[in-house]
């Protein structure tokens, strides 16, 4: 049986991929900053879990050795920040680059040491339409922190096949989570992408076998 360990796994996206991961047979740990939502989260999906804030590199790696050895890491927590760049608060803009790069950063250093040992992994990076395009206003921040990820991926992708451990960049549209709502964007979002259908196609990576890659995948709404 697999180890997965999610990131931002107490709710919304990842809490959706953990209990698809969990029916389809695999040993899920989530991880998130709040004890008390992740612990709910993962009573909920019937996983385990770690606790840390991934903007920490030391919180990361204590989490991780506490979950165990990671066959599969799924990068997936992230902050939303919106509007003028020169209204952006510098903490705000630091906290976007912290969770949504670094975090992304030292959670992937801190399972690859053992996956390359071992000549075996899959890390998967949920970045966003926002890491591959920039041409909606007000997102500066934002884009640059995913398009940061972005070339992260795909330099990653080349460094690690020698060591058969296959890295995916994952592209999903904006979806209908609590990710806007909980930095006050109230925008209408009700025909943005079902993140139910983003979570398949995270479980499908997770399903490949272990000498095959998806390097990109991509996935958008055409209603929204």
């Amino acid at each position: 049986m697999k180890r997965v360990l999610i990131t931002g796994g107490s709710d919304g996206l990842g809490k959706i991929t953990a209990q698809k991961l969990v029916a389809a047979g695999f040993d899920v740990t989530i991880l998130s900053h709040d004890e008390a939502r992740t612990k709910a989260a993962a009573e909920d999906v019937g996983c385990k879990y770690v606790v840390a804030d991934v903007a920490h590199a030391g919180q990361v790696k204590a989490a991780v050795m506490q979950a165990g050895q990671i066959d599969i890491l799924v990068n997936n927590a992230a902050v939303w920040i919106l509007g003028p760049f020169d209204t952006n608060a510098p903490e705000q803009i630091k906290t976007a680059i912290e969770v949504n790069t670094l975090g992304t950063m030292y959670c992937t250093h801190a399972v690859i040491g053992s996956m390359k040992s071992r000549k075996s992994g899959r890390i998967i990076n949920v970045v966003s339409q926002a890491g591959l395009n920039a041409n909606r206003p007000e997102r500066s921040v934002y884009n640059a922190s995913k398009w940061a990820v972005t070339g992260f991926t795909k330099s990653l992708q080349a460094e690690l096949k020698p060591y058969k451990i296959a890295v995916s960049g994952f592209y999903p549209d904006a979806m209908r989570t609590g990710l806007f709502a909980k930095v006050g964007d109230t925008k209408d979002r009700s025909n943005a992408l079902d993140p139910a259908i983003a979570a398949d196609m995270i479980v499908y990576t997770c399903q490949l076998p272990d000498n095959v890659n998806a390097p990109e995948l991509s996935i958008q709404s055409l209603d929204y």
